[in-house]
């Protein structure tokens, strides 16, 4: 009884710190002709209820691309379809093709955040919650803790609420998928995750780690009897999923070609808004720009986008608050002896020349200097203007401590994850 009452306080707080956030203001509000990602949301429920779907993707006198064109794949604007239904009944006014282009309401705010809180209450917080209590070590105290941890991370709450996106859905769905590999159910595994990488294409980041989990269990199985039946019954859960989330689309050529272009939008260059961190940060020593042509580039990663959405308080409280209760709930830094961050072999690599090297010591202070070097770069952002010379020096210097973040954890991650013990493994499936 006492654990469903924590899980039931850290939903709450989960689910109140959302709704406190999408009180702020959103990049955009009241400024034409483009009202930012909040309007782009909106426009594409007037678009996907008002026309019929050969003309969603595609320029027409009606649908202009320009104007915050639909550029998420199908599961997206099927979702935003059905929002448009229930906008519909509630006030025809916010879906009116054409006339409804730039509408604000106090109400129709209302509206729009809910629709964000509750794909959160259907999708992305019950996948949280299993998968802390299924799959995170401890008892279910710290469980719960690693649980309320994850659902106040500031990222994903000032991104969805505060600027208006939906990717608790894509990322629920993927952690569903997780779920399903871990527990053993595959297929459904595979269907959660087809889903999320048809919601949002940004899901791209995540297919190579579930494409080598479910090929090397199909190799280990054997290619010559169970394991070919396994690797048939996958392929054929992802195509069926693909076929019925692209069906609309497969009656002419020209429409799923259209969808791609839009998904991929090679026009737009690597580095729109001094936001894709790896392109940036290596453009400060190579040139990418004129070494490599825009179609080269687009084989070589994604764009995130950066938000400029005046969410200064917000991310501060957030941000503070989710250091706080990681740091007190989950004793981050007390747990952080070589055995328990498995530094294992990078003692090995280390202990040869640097014998006396404390690698947990120095992990703590790379800790403090991440958290002082992002509250510098956050403060300066705001408060200083950059040299005339250097007018995009704090967008940049962002950038390059978020890769050297990035690079630093896909390496000590995907190292771990290699070398974790067999025993461990099956352990963790077991319980």
């Amino acid at each position: 009884m006492e654990n469903w009452s924590l899980i039931s306080l850290c939903v709450l707080l989960g689910l109140t710190s959302r709704w406190t956030v999408s009180f702020h203001s959103y990049s955009g509000a009241g400024k034409p002709p483009m009202f930012g990602d909040y309007e782009a949301q909106r426009h594409w429920q007037e678009v996907t209820y008002n026309l019929p779907v050969h003309e969603w993707y595609f320029n027409t006198t009606n649908n202009d691309l320009n104007y915050w064109g639909l550029d998420y794949p199908p599961l997206t604007a099927y979702h935003s379809l059905v929002c448009a239904y229930v906008a519909k009944l509630l006030n025809p006014e916010w879906v009116e093709l054409h006339a409804s282009r730039g509408y604000e309401s106090h109400s129709h705010k209302l509206f729009m955040r809910a629709t964000v809180l509750f794909t959160d209450i259907l999708i992305y917080i019950p996948a949280v919650l299993l998968y802390c209590f299924y799959f995170c070590d401890g008892s279910s105290k710290q469980k719960v803790a690693a649980a309320f941890c994850i659902l106040l991370y500031p990222g994903l709450i000032l991104i969805d609420y505060g600027h208006f996106q939906y990717n608790s859905v894509s990322l629920g769905l993927a952690l569903w998928g997780t779920l399903g590999l871990g527990l053993g159910w595959d297929l459904f595994g595979c269907l959660a995750f087809t889903l999320a990488l048809n919601y949002k294409q940004m899901e791209l980041y995540h297919s190579l780690p579930f494409f080598c989990y479910l090929l090397g269990k199909c190799i280990k199985q054997g290619l010559t009897g169970r394991g070919f039946f396994h690797l048939v019954k996958i392929s054929m859960t992802v195509l069926v999923t693909f076929a019925l989330c692209w069906m609309p689309f497969l009656s002419d050529p020209k429409q799923p070609l259209q969808v791609l272009h839009r998904l991929f939008p090679v026009g737009r260059g690597l580095f729109e808004d001094k936001v894709a961190n790896t392109w940036c940060s290596l453009n400060v020593l190579i040139k990418i720009k004129t070494l490599l042509s825009r179609e080269t580039q687009l084989f070589l990663s994604m764009l995130p986008l950066l938000l400029k959405d005046g969410l200064l308080l917000p991310y501060v409280v957030t941000s503070l608050a989710f250091l706080f209760l990681s740091l007190y709930l989950l004793s981050a830094l007390e747990r952080s002896t070589e055995e328990e961050l498995r530094l294992g072999l990078y003692c090995k690599l280390t202990q040869r020349w640097l014998p006396k090297l404390n690698l947990s010591r120095i992990i703590k202070w790379k800790f403090w200097f991440s958290l002082v070097a992002m509250a510098a770069l956050s403060f300066t952002s705001m408060w200083l203007k950059p040299p005339a010379k250097l007018p995009d020096l704090f967008p940049v210097l962002v950038s390059v401590l978020s890769f050297l973040h990035f690079l630093g954890f896909i390496i000590y991650f995907n190292q771990v994850q290699l070398m974790e013990p067999q025993r461990k493994k099956s352990l963790k499936k077991t319980n």
